[in-house]
């Protein structure tokens, strides 16, 4: 494994599923009988959030923060176990185990579910959101594309999302500087496994590799990648930026998860179990935002005065950003024509309307 800064869990998947398994106790989890035989009798919850990230990341610790909070409501009737990335698999094994309900909760990057549902891969398209993250945070919260038609399309898959929020402005790191179209010609860039995302970097003249994350410092370090795009502190925390000597401040796009349930599992809770979930949900949104802002903000001072491995950080002008927009625009028309179907052109139509009302 490549992070140098986390002691990972070592968990054999097969093991990992095993216990998933037996602590799942069915849908809803085990129960534990009262001390006065039948009377009292309280039902016990013990359900397993898996993330795409690790401790310390936005990803993990909104899991944490939401699993103690939900803990606490319920008087210790619900328990969460909660899984770094890699513990149960890659992201799509993850992804398979929710839709299976072998998990009950997940964090999903809608970029690795962009051969399912493909209206997701809206979230790739560069220059679309407002550069103001509480505008774009709002949006998500807000929205009836993303949260009714988009949540929908989830659904129909058997993914339920309950959230959406940004984990921070994407910037971008190389092996080289990054500052115009013409840095990025012949540049070899790690993407997710999304088409559009593909397209993105095609129109800026790079070479689009896809390659899980957990692939990715090693690939860096040996040139098999020239560079990659993620928020700040995921770079920071990943060590990408002991790898690679330039950063580039371009907030060309947010990184966008989304809470997500098994919808069956869901839908057969308790009423009040329920509404303790959907209570939770809403106030873990300004608590994640707060959380992403922070960890951005410190973590890029620290690559900055770090000088062990310096690394050249560049930010854009607006002129510069510019040049970048005016070519990621048309691929919106890509998104429309190549990807999707009537439903997600209707989607974009309307979300690119609810975006032009905040600006």
């Amino acid at each position: 494994m490549f992070f140098k800064k986390r002691n990972f869990k070592t968990f054999a998947l097969a093991g990992a599923l095993t216990m998933a398994l037996t602590a799942c106790g069915g849908e809803k989890g085990g129960t534990d009988e009262g001390a006065a035989g039948g009377e009292g009798t309280e039902e016990t919850y013990n359900w397993q959030f898996v993330t795409e990230e690790v401790d310390g990341q936005v990803q993990y610790e909104y899991a944490e923060e939401f699993a103690a909070r939900l803990n606490e409501k319920s008087d210790g009737q619900i328990n969460i176990d909660v899984f770094e990335f890699g513990q149960l698999g890659s992201e799509v094994d993850q992804v398979e185990q929710l839709q299976n309900g072998i998990v009950q909760f997940a964090i999903i990057s809608p970029g690795f579910t962009g051969g399912m549902v493909k209206e997701g891969q809206v979230f790739a398209l560069q220059f679309l959101f407002p550069d103001d993250q509480e505008k774009t945070q709002d949006i998500l919260n807000t929205s009836e594309a993303i949260n009714t038609q988009l949540a929908g399309m989830y659904e129909a898959h058997n993914i339920k999302p309950l959230a959406f929020f940004t984990e921070g402005a994407m910037q971008w790191t190389g092996s080289r500087e990054l500052r115009t179209p013409a840095d990025f010609e012949g540049f070899k860039m790690r993407t997710q496994e999304s088409p559009l995302i593909m397209e993105s970097y095609k129109a800026y003249g790079a070479d689009p590799s896809p390659l899980s994350w957990s692939e990715l410092y090693t690939s860096l370090d040996r040139g098999v990648v020239d560079g990659q795009e993620n928020p700040i502190f995921f770079i920071q925390d990943a060590s990408f930026h002991e790898v690679q000597d330039h950063m580039t401040i371009s907030n060309h796009n947010n990184y966008v998860a989304m809470a997500t349930v098994n919808p069956t599992f869901y839908n057969e809770l308790p009423e009040d179990i329920r509404a303790m979930i959907d209570e939770t949900i809403e106030e873990m949104r300004p608590v994640v935002f707060d959380m992403q802002a922070k960890m951005n903000e410190s973590l890029l001072n620290e690559i900055i005065n770090d000088t062990e491995n310096p690394t050249e950080v560049i930010e854009l002008t607006e002129a510069e950003r510019e040049e970048f927009r005016a070519l990621a625009i048309p691929v919106r028309d890509y998104f429309r024509d190549e990807v999707v179907g009537d439903e997600g052109r209707e989607m974009l139509e309307l979300l690119e309307e609810e975006i032009a009302a905040h600006e």
